[in-house]
C-alpha cells in the first residue's frame, strides 16, 4: 500500500487549529505530516528556536484512514535566504526532522543544490522565478538525494500565484524530468487547502507524469 505524506503544514501558535489540520490529514489518508517552522534569515536578529515537542499535541494521535496506525508528525525547519553568508549550519538544526531552504537568488540556489546540508530545496510559487533553472545544480541535488518542493496552496488562493506556480513548476520539471519532486500543501487551515493524497498525483499543468 502506498504511503502519503504532506511535509509542509504551516506552524501555528493556535494548537487547536494545528490539531484540526493534522486530524484532517489523517482522515484524508496521509501517513506523515511535517509542521513547518519558517525562519527568514534575510531579516535581522532571526533566531532558530527549538520546536514544540509534537508529543504534546495529542494524548492519542489520529489514526490514518485505511490503516491501523496513527499519523506520524515531524518538525521541519525552512530557512529563507538570499546570500550564502546567511546560511550558517548550527546545532539547532538537530532539533528538526527535516531542514529545507528557499533560496532567493541563483547563486544561493546553486550552493543549496550542490553543497548545503539540507533535505529539501523549495521552489518559489508566490512570485515569478527570478532566475532560470540549470541542469548542473538540479542534477547535483538529485544525485545527493535532495528533493525539490512545490506547494499547491498558493495556486488555490490566488489566480496570479497560480500562474507563478504553473510557470515555475514547469521550468523545474523541464530540467529534472519529474525526479525528486514532492508536492506539499503549505496548509494554514483545513478548508480548501488540503487535498486527498491521490488528487496530488493526477496530471495537471504543473505536475509531471514523467518516470
Amino acid at each position: 500500500m502506498a504511503l502519503f505524506a504532506d511535509l509542509n503544514i504551516t506552524n501555528s501558535t493556535n494548537t487547536k487549529k494545528l490539531q484540526n489540520i493534522i486530524e484532517t490529514a489523517a482522515h484524508l489518508g496521509y501517513s506523515t505530516v511535517a509542521i513547518n517552522h519558517l525562519v527568514d534569515l534575510q531579516q535581522k536578529k532571526q533566531e532558530i528556536g527549538k520546536p514544540k515537542d509534537v508529543a504534546e499535541l495529542f494524548t492519542q494521535f489520529p489514526i490514518v484512514q485505511g490503516r491501523s496506525k496513527p499519523i506520524k508528525v515531524l518538525n521541519r525547519l525552512t530557512l529563507v535566504a538570499s546570500d550564502a553568508s546567511q546560511f550558517r549550519p548550527s546545532a539547532d538544526f538537530k532539533n528538526y526532522d527535516i531542514v529545507a531552504i528557499l533560496a532567493k537568488t541563483e547563486k544561493l540556489f546553486h550552493a543549496a543544490c550542490m553543497s548545503f546540508d539540507v533535505d529539501i530545496v523549495c521552489i518559489t510559487v508566490t512570485e515569478k522565478q527570478s532566475f532560470h533553472f540549470k541542469r548542473p545544480p538540479v542534477n547535483g541535488a538529485i544525485d545527493r538525494g535532495v528533493y525539490f518542493e512545490i506547494n499547491y496552496t498558493p495556486a488555490i488562493k490566488d489566480s496570479t500565484m497560480r500562474r507563478y506556480t504553473i510557470s515555475n513548476s514547469l521550468s523545474l520539471m523541464e530540467i529534472c524530468k519529474g525526479k525528486n519532486v514532492i508536492i506539499s500543501s503549505g496548509a494554514e487551515k483545513v478548508f480548501l487547502q488540503l487535498n486527498f493524497p491521490k488528487d496530488n498525483l493526477k496530471p495537471s499543468p504543473y505536475k509531471s507524469t514523467s518516470d
